[in-house]
């Protein structure tokens, strides 16, 4: 077994207090991240599940392999799914969550994390999917957090592209005469957000950006990512 593997395995669910309708789990990247979130988590109702390192692709390599992999078990277990590798089986379960969160990094490591997430839900739960259970949550890749000069009322401003945070900063430079800069976030990984920025912008429901994984975006990651599918 691989370093990976081993350091997977140690991995621990953070539980929540409830399950079922109105629950979720979000899945991130390691045990800081996972700390970071569960920190400011509704832990009545949301569990967090870390992932290290980058996972197996289930697509391209065969069930017994998958099975093996911790990751997969692991996540199968906290979703209430009765197999990792037995997709008729887990559509007949009742599930834990209501709804799989993906929170990764938005950055390149981060994103094909996701693809290979989804690729294994895709073979393995596939129900999961069509049924719309899976959001990937958008993290910020920056943020200014401003007061005006007139009023002095002070509000966050997030940036989820390296466009929007170069436009961000332009703005706010052009215009000193009604803004004033109080303070500056650039993404570093989740645990590196403070702990009121994770929340509002990642997990809070009532405030964060998260979408459904929709059928066009399920095709496009295994046109790129997928290949032939293992046995």
């Amino acid at each position: 077994m691989n370093a990976t593997r081993r350091t997977q395995s140690a991995m621990q669910l953070m539980d929540s207090r409830q399950h079922g309708a109105d629950c979720e789990l979000f899945l991130v990247e390691g045990e800081s991240a996972a700390g970071a979130v569960a920190a400011v988590r509704d832990a009545r109702r949301q569990a967090v599940l870390p992932c290290q390192g980058k996972p197996l692709n289930a697509w391209r390599t065969s069930t017994a392999r998958v099975a093996a992999y911790p990751l997969y078990p692991q996540l199968a277990a906290a979703l209430g799914l009765p197999s990792a590798t037995d997709a008729a089986a887990n559509a007949a379960a009742a599930p834990r969550f209501e709804r799989l969160m993906l929170l990764l990094d938005p950055d390149a490591d981060g994103i094909h994390i996701g693809a290979l997430l989804l690729l294994y839900l895709k073979r393995f739960a596939p129900d999961w999917l069509a049924q719309g259970h899976v959001l990937m949550v958008r993290p910020p890749v920056a943020g200014l957090r401003v007061a005006a000069c007139d009023t002095g009322e002070v509000e966050d401003v997030w940036a989820y592209t390296p466009e929007q945070a170069r436009a961000l900063r332009q703005r706010a430079a052009a215009a000193p005469d009604r803004w004033t800069v109080l303070r500056e976030w650039g993404f570093r990984g989740l645990a590196s957000l403070p702990p009121e920025v994770l929340r509002t912008t990642c997990v809070d429901p009532a405030t964060r950006r998260a979408d459904v994984v929709t059928p066009e975006q399920m095709q496009s990651v295994i046109d790129v990512f997928g290949g032939a599918p293992g046995d």
